[in-house]
């Protein structure tokens, strides 16, 4: 599921350490990781490690059509549900979340959390479960300060990496509206927990973001609050707008 369903090709120790978590538990247990040669030998021939790439891969392409094909999408039919479960309960566990933001961690030691910090919201989009709505807040409630955030920032929007330290956070209305999770925007606003025209690190808001990505059910959703700022600019003088036309949204 994970390798036919990943949003990237996964190094040969990252879903080692998938196979490791259990959902919802807090903690990481490193002795529920299996080797790699145990991980190929039990998937009975249908995986092989790309020894030039360094990632694990299904045996041939044609394997990857049949399993990804609307066919035979009843084999996973919750696959996407499943990762973003998975990586939100990596996330939320004490061993990433003991990482800080100006000691990034060995990852040697965290292999999996660069994949979770940058796509469990794409996943969670695409099918968001009672599951990852519990998990989502938890996560989302120290997001300000999470080392996840810095993987997420460095490796989707590295031009905005360097001014993290410097401007004021990624709250957790942001992360949604970043990732264009609906169900997820309409509960942070519904708990009231977050200031809709906050800027973040880059003075950004949720629907500058949303803007920007071109989300257009949440930016529908941020717009019904009465309370929102059509034209709040942020640190570089980019209104919502401005982020859409930027980012060849039209139907802004």
């Amino acid at each position: 599921m994970w390798i036919s369903h990943a949003e990237k090709p996964l190094q040969a120790d990252e879903p080692c350490h998938v196979l490791a978590v259990e959902i919802f538990s807090a903690e990481f247990n490193t002795s529920n990781v299996p080797s790699i040669s145990t991980l190929v030998g039990c998937c009975q021939g249908f995986i092989t490690v790309d020894k030039e790439a360094s990632t694990v891969r299904l045996i041939h392409f044609t394997l990857q059509d049949y399993l990804s094909s609307a066919h035979h999408s009843i084999l996973f039919s919750r696959s996407h549900s499943t990762i973003a479960e998975t990586c939100l309960t990596y996330l939320n566990s004490q061993q990433v979340k003991a990482f800080s933001v100006g000691a990034p961690p060995d990852v040697q030691d965290m292999p999996f959390l660069e994949y979770c910090s940058v796509y469990w919201g794409v996943h969670a989009k695409r099918d968001f479960s009672e599951c990852a709505r519990s998990l989502a807040p938890e996560l989302l409630k120290g997001h300000d300060g999470e080392i996840s955030t810095r993987s997420l920032i460095g490796r989707v929007i590295p031009y905005y990496a360097e001014s993290y330290d410097t401007y004021s956070p990624f709250s957790g209305l942001h992360c949604p509206s970043f990732f264009g999770i609906v169900e997820l925007v309409t509960t942070l606003i519904e708990i009231d927990r977050y200031a809709i025209n906050e800027g973040n690190f880059s003075g950004c808001t949720p629907l500058g973001w949303a803007a920007h990505n071109g989300h257009e059910d949440e930016v529908k959703i941020l717009l019904r609050q009465g309370e929102v700022t059509l034209d709040e600019p942020d640190s570089y003088g980019q209104t919502p707008l401005l982020h859409a036309t930027w980012t060849g949204h039209e139907a802004w």
